[in-house]
């Protein structure tokens, strides 16, 4: 990549070098961190993160 490269370059880079699979891959991996971050409430997911650390056997407190 060269100094002068612009995001309209990359673009067409990734255009020309991605295959349907890895950029169907990238959309479906942004799509989930979106509806995480978006919709899933944070007590929650700390509930879920703690209950599946004492599952694992690991100890927080």
């Amino acid at each position: 990549m060269s100094t002068t490269d612009t995001v309209h370059d990359r673009w067409e880079l990734a255009r020309t070098e991605l295959t349907a699979a890895q950029t169907a891959s990238a959309v479906l991996t942004v799509t989930a961190l979106g509806f995480a971050l978006l919709f899933v409430q944070d007590p929650m997911v700390h509930d879920a993160m703690h209950n599946f650390r004492h599952a694992a056997g690991i100890t927080c407190h």
